[in-house]
């Protein structure tokens, strides 16, 4: 319709973005269905300054540490320094506090199939009692599932898993500690930091 009116950007919500310093001033346009340029020079004009990222990171890293849980933060409509940092900081510890939760869930997979793998390399002689009680060979002499059966528990491919294994607590354990903060000290865990020297010896242990 030839008289509608067109909707005015919402400064007050491109204000808070802009100050809190997470988003591009080209993200914020995109965001707001304004140009970069009219934000610069409404920011100009009206002193804005993107002053609040340091802060906002502040603000998150108090949330993670109190409590890893999920809360919703009340919204703020007035374009406050309190109510700027409170939302941001919230959404970004939401986002970390996940990724602790996948990472957390990930490890705990990873520690139960490697103490699978030890339970199958003490107990090796059980499972080749087991082998010979389910040998059924065909017409033929051949036993497909047997043999399957013994690949599967063989040496080479426990020392496979076990190497796969060791890989995959790495990567965990640099994303566990990012998630926790880059740099931060965290307890030694159980299987954690192999060396080669220690992955080596771990497989040679396996291989009994």
């Amino acid at each position: 319709m030839s008289g509608e009116v067109k909707k005015q950007p919402d400064w007050e919500r491109i204000e808070k973005l802009y100050r809190a310093g997470v988003l591009s001033v080209r993200e914020i346009a995109g965001e707001c269905g304004v140009s970069h340029t009219a934000i610069n020079k409404r920011a100009k004009t009206h002193g804005w300054e993107r002053d609040l990222k340091a802060k906002i990171k502040a603000k998150a890293d108090s949330l993670v540490s109190k409590a890893e849980v999920s809360t919703q933060v009340s919204k703020e409509e007035l374009a406050t320094e309190r109510g700027i940092i409170e939302a941001n900081a919230q959404v970004i510890a939401d986002i970390r506090i996940a990724h602790r939760t996948d990472i957390g869930r990930s490890r705990k997979m990873a520690n139960k199939l490697l103490d699978e793998l030890e339970g199958m390399t003490d107990n090796r002689e059980l499972f080749d009692q087991l082998g010979e009680l389910l040998q059924s060979p065909d017409e033929n002499g051949q036993d497909k599932l047997n043999d399957l059966y013994m690949k599967v528990i063989s040496l080479p491919s426990r020392t496979k898993t076990m190497k796969e294994l060791a890989e995959t607590l790495k990567t965990l354990i640099t994303l566990e500690r990012q998630a926790y903060d880059v740099g931060a000290e965290l307890p030694r865990q159980p299987h954690e930091e192999l060396t080669d020297e220690e992955i080596e010896r771990r497989i040679a242990q396996l291989a009994g």
